[in-house]
């Protein structure tokens, strides 16, 4: 027999909102796979497997359209995602791992009052870089690919907003 969540529960058991839930669910991102006989939605676990993808595809910078996009067409399969999410983190882990030796290499030696070289605090603030520009340049690819899917769907309507085809009719 399936277990089903109520949207509270859920909400209680992923730490996303209610809200959230229900926005997703608005929008055909996530519905729930039953509906009690007074209406409440009802999620099994497919489900939890479905808002996993999208909460990984959503942390990884892809907005909501391209992750309905996506998990609609089936262009990546949950594997891909955990996948995608496992080189990720891998990433950030080598970045703060650096950050991290450097750290306490610089705090041994002033714990043990040795003098610091140029170059100790050269590699630690290159360190701190980046790892600043990691998530700098993350931001950046997000908001260009954003503005690229903005730019494609304004080149697609004349200059009043009216869709390019509806004006040829």
């Amino acid at each position: 027999m399936n277990r089903y969540w109520k949207v509270g529960e859920l909400a209680r058991l992923t730490g996303l909102t209610v809200r959230t839930l229900r926005f997703y669910d608005q929008i055909g991102l996530f519905s729930p796979s039953a509906q009690t006989e007074s209406g409440h939605r009802q999620y099994d676990a497919s489900d939890l497997s479905r808002l996993q993808q999208i909460v990984s595809l959503k942390e990884m910078g892809l907005s909501l359209d391209e992750v309905k996009s996506l998990l609609l067409n089936e262009q990546i399969s949950p594997l891909e995602i955990v996948n995608l999410q496992i080189e990720k983190i891998k990433e950030q882990i080598n970045l703060k791992q650096t950050l991290l030796d450097q750290l306490q290499y610089v705090s041994k030696s002033m714990q043990a009052e040795a003098k610091l070289t140029v170059e100790d605090f050269t590699q630690l603030l290159q360190a701190m870089k980046k790892s600043h520009e990691k998530l700098v340049i993350d931001r950046q690819v997000s908001w260009e690919h954003r503005l690229d899917i903005l730019g494609s769907f304004l080149s697609n309507k004349d200059h009043r907003g009216t869709p390019l085809e509806e004006e040829e009719k």
